[in-house]
Parts: C-alpha cells; sequence; structure tokens
C-alpha cells in the first residue's frame, strides 16, 4: 500500500477527523483487530452478528492509533483512553471503507480488470493474473476476497510499482457488482458464465444476467467486455438486447464498450478448439485469434476451464500480451484450495472440490471425476443452497445427469441432496438395474455427521472420490476425514 495519511483518509472516506492531527501515516487498512498495529488504519464493521467496535480498544492496546468508526460512545471511550490516536467518523463504516478504496484506487495509473460470472470467477481470476503478469506487475483477490468488504481491502495491495489490478467481483443480488465496478471503474471485464447460482435471490437467469452485466455500468467506448458466448445468455444477440434495454431506462448508460466474444462457435472473436482430457494432468486445447493458432496445456483438471482459459487470454491480447506469452503463463498454473485439487489420500484418490457448489460446477466436477485414473469413481454431494424454489428440480436434474454420466457411486447428503438421490434411483430403475443394484450405487444421509459416521464403511480401496458441496454443508470436513483416513473423527 502506498503510504498515505489520515487526514487524506478522512476524505477519501467521506468522513471527518475528530480526534488528532490528520498528518499520521497509514500503510495498511485492516478490518480485523487482530491485524491491527503501529501504521495500520482499522476499520470498525458493524455486520449482521459482530460489530467491530467492541475491538477497536483491542486494535488500540496492539498499537493502532487511527480509526474509522460510527458510534458515538465508541468514539468517545477511544478518544479519552488514547488521545494520540487520530479518529475518523463517519456515518456507515462499510459504506466508508468503499469510499476509501474508491479514492485510493483513483490515484494510480493502472490496468484494472474485473472478473465475474456465475461459476469459474476464482480461476479465471488467477489465469488473467498469471497472463498479466508477463508482461505487468500485478496484483489480484487473494483467496476468495470479492465482495463488498474483501475488494476494497484488495484495492489497497496496489502502490506505486503496482501495473496491473485483477478483482474478482461476487453477488448475490441486484446492484452489488455495480457497487464493486464503482469503486475499481475497470478498463476491462470478464463474464464466465450466467447459471443458477443465487437464483434464490433473483428469480430468473434473465435477473443473473442483468446482474453480472452490471460490470458495464461505468464503461465507455474504450473500454472492454469478454464474455463466454457459449453461455446462453452471453451470446452477442443477448448483450445487444441488454445494453438497448439499459439505454432505454438510463440516458446515462453509454453501452458503447468493445465486446469480445469467445467459445466454440466459428464467428467467435476468440475460438476454442480441440479441447483434449489428461485426466489428472489437466487439459490441451487450441485458440485463435486474429488469424494466428495457439497450443496451450493447462496443468488444471477440467474441460471447463478451457472457457476459463480463453476469457483470461482474451483481456491478455487486450493489453498486449500476446497469445505465445499466454500459453506459457498457464503452462505454470496450480489448482487453488478446495477447487478441484486431486490428491493421494492412503487408499484413495480425493477430488477435493468442496469451497463451493452450484448445478454448473457439478457437472463440471464429474466430468473431472470421469477422466482420472483409478477404481470406482464415487461422487459424494451435498446441498446446492441458495437454489430457491428451483431448488428440488434443479437437484433431481443434478442427480439424474450424474448417475447418467456414469459414476459408480453417488452418496448424497443434506435435506436437498435426497432430490439427487431420488432421481439418480429413478432413472437407474428406468434403465433396468434391479433395486440391489440401486442400493449399491446411490446413498442419502441426511446430515454431515451421519455420513461421517459411516463413512470408510461405504468406500474401497483404490476409489477416486469427488467431495463437492455449497460451503455452508462443511464438505470439507469429509474431505479431511478422506485426507487423513481416520475414519469416524468428526
Amino acid at each position: 500500500m502506498k503510504k498515505i495519511t489520515t487526514m487524506q483518509a478522512s476524505a477519501g472516506a467521506g468522513g471527518s477527523l475528530v480526534s488528532g492531527s490528520g498528518d499520521r501515516g497509514i500503510e495498511a487498512v485492516v478490518i480485523d483487530s487482530r491485524q491491527a498495529g503501529a501504521g495500520s488504519l482499522f476499520v470498525a464493521i458493524k455486520g449482521e452478528n459482530q460489530d467491530g467496535h467492541i475491538y477497536a480498544q483491542a486494535a488500540a492496546r496492539q498499537g493502532c492509533r487511527a480509526f474509522v468508526l460510527s458510534r458515538k460512545d465508541t468514539i468517545a471511550r477511544l478518544a479519552e483512553e488514547y488521545p494520540d490516536a487520530d479518529i475518523i467518523r463517519v456515518e456507515d463504516t462499510v459504506a466508508g471503507l468503499q469510499e476509501l478504496s474508491k479514492w485510493y484506487l483513483a490515484q494510480f495509473q493502472l490496468i484494472k480488470i474485473a472478473v465475474t460470472g456465475s461459476t469459474g470467477k476464482t480461476s479465471t481470476k488467477e489465469m488473467t493474473a498469471a497472463i498479466l503478469s508477463q508482461k505487468y506487475k500485478t496484483v489480484k483477490n487473494e483467496g476468495n476476497l470479492n465482495n463488498e468488504l474483501g475488494l476494497p481491502l484488495t484495492a489497497f495491495q496496489v502502490d506505486e510499482t503496482t501495473e496491473a489490478a485483477v478483482f474478482e467481483m461476487g453477488m448475490s443480488s441486484l446492484g452489488e457488482i455495480r457497487r464493486l465496478a464503482d469503486i475499481v471503474r475497470p478498463d476491462a471485464a470478464i463474464i464466465t458464465n450466467v447459471g443458477t447460482s443465487h437464483i434464490a435471490f433473483l428469480k430468473t437467469r434473465e435477473n443473473i444476467q442483468r446482474a453480472k452485466l452490471e460490470v458495464t455500468e461505468f464503461f465507455r467506448k474504450d473500454n472492454v467486455l469478454v464474455v463466454n458466448s457459449d453461455s446462453e445468455y452471453l451470446t452477442p444477440q443477448g448483450i445487444a438486447s441488454f445494453v438497448s434495454l439499459r439505454q432505454k431506462e438510463d440516458a446515462a448508460y453509454e453501452g458503447t464498450f468493445r465486446l469480445i466474444s469467445a467459445g466454440t462457435g466459428e464467428d467467435r472473436d476468440i475460438r476454442l478448439h480441440d479441447v483434449r482430457d489428461q485426466g489428472e494432468r489437466g487439459i490441451a486445447f487450441a485458440l485463435s485469434y486474429g488469424g494466428r493458432m495457439q497450443e496451450f496445456v493447462l496443468p488444471l483438471p477440467g474441460r471447463h476451464n478451457a472457457h476459463n482459459a480463453m476469457l483470461a487470454v482474451g483481456v491478455g491480447l487486450q493489453f498486449g500480451v500476446s497469445l505465445s506469452e499466454a500459453s506459457k503463463a498457464l503452462n505454470s498454473m496450480e489448482a487453488t484450495s478446495r477447487r478441484l485439487v486431486i490428491e493421494a489420500a492412503g487408499d484413495y484418490k480425493l477430488i477435493d472440490d468442496s469451497y463451493n457448489s452450484s448445478p454448473d460446477s457439478i457437472a463440471a466436477a464429474v466430468d473431472v471425476l470421469k477422466h482420472v485414473e483409478g477404481g470406482r469413481k464415487v461422487a459424494i454431494l451435498a446441498d446446492v443452497l441458495e437454489l430457491g424454489e428451483q431448488s428440488e428440480t434443479l437437484h433431481r436434474q443434478s442427480g439424474r445427469d450424474v448417475i447418467s454420466a456414469g459414476v459408480d457411486c453417488l452418496i448424497a447428503c443434506g435435506t436437498q441432496a435426497k432430490f439427487m438421490a431420488e432421481a439418480a434411483v429413478e432413472w437407474l430403475l428406468s434403465q433396468g438395474e434391479t433395486e440391489e443394484r440401486v442400493a449399491e450405487k446411490v446413498m442419502h444421509f441426511a446430515c454431515r455427521k451421519q455420513l461421517q459416521e459411516q463413512l470408510f464403511q461405504l468406500l474401497s480401496p483404490g476409489d477416486v472420490i469427488l467431495v463437492k458441496g455449497s460451503n455452508g454443508m462443511e464438505m470439507a470436513l469429509v474431505a479431511e476425514q478422506i485426507r487423513s483416513a481416520k475414519g469416524n473423527q468428526q
């Protein structure tokens, strides 16, 4: 982070300096009091379940002397106990943090990229950063810091030496991407796909499309949108319809950005060719653009990652990174934690994809499972959350798709995952399987603990095991149980 003063931070956050001189230097911005210390600015976030104001004094005891607060009682106590502290008061600390990060980013001349989509955001963000790093000093969100708090904190990684920054943007409702785009004001954006994640809140895929395309709200004619046009709602025609609608709704929306379509169709600007699945060694494919063709080898499993890669390459091309340079960058990629990580686990081979789940990502993960060498192919799948009134339908579809794809054993876990199991059983019986055989191939457990109690009775040496579910289902604990092979540990 470039060093700023508390007076500058106060102006940037839209607050007022109510204590202190304003000339204290800030070299880090934190929202966790455990990370606070000398030279840091502690922003007390008031959330649904926790209020950071109660930790302000703990931050001060660790040497922190710069604060963004909204509660008057906390300000009064802190100012009395630590008269040397610089305290900035704002009405809303979340909004204050966002405004400060927006102001901070505006101090720099750098390439700013936004990455959003229903699935594949993190992998695409990692690939985009790797590609841009071939020519530019690049920063990116760490982990999944992609929301109203994580993205602003990422902004403070930028300093005077930064040349490019890649920002993953997550959302669960309309308006959220727009706010993040307002902070970043990206030069280019990627939309990976429009799926069914968060459909419980947004109700329709048309609304999900609208929410993702909020990333273009501040685009002008020099900005670039790179989309996976193989995704139903991201065709050039679909984008054009959205732009036309937004222009009618809001005269301030320009919609004059450049669109780069990517996909397998002959009319795509970037065309994906000949995807070859190499199992746990990854994938190989070719991309063509502007009359040039380039072979790629990506050491990440899953054919879907070829689509993620073509988008990252597409952004790189817009900023002077050649196809050959992009190929070199992607050749050394590594899987991120709990996202299709394949590893030996005692007598088993584990595919840990426990970070999160959606119907689309289940299909992608099962495709990986099918291509990994080993014994039985076992899919342990938990509830997909936030599907709303479409939950039963989508879980049933996933169950049919998984079992019809040739998975040897489906172990469903959770109240919604029972619909996966029911649909899988129905499909197998319709194919003439006996009830005894179906019982060996499809099982359901009401909760994770019940599954863990019997887990090793269900598995056999040599099994290739996919573990996947929404974060709230805690399937990372099941993956860790298999990894440690300690039996009934919970």
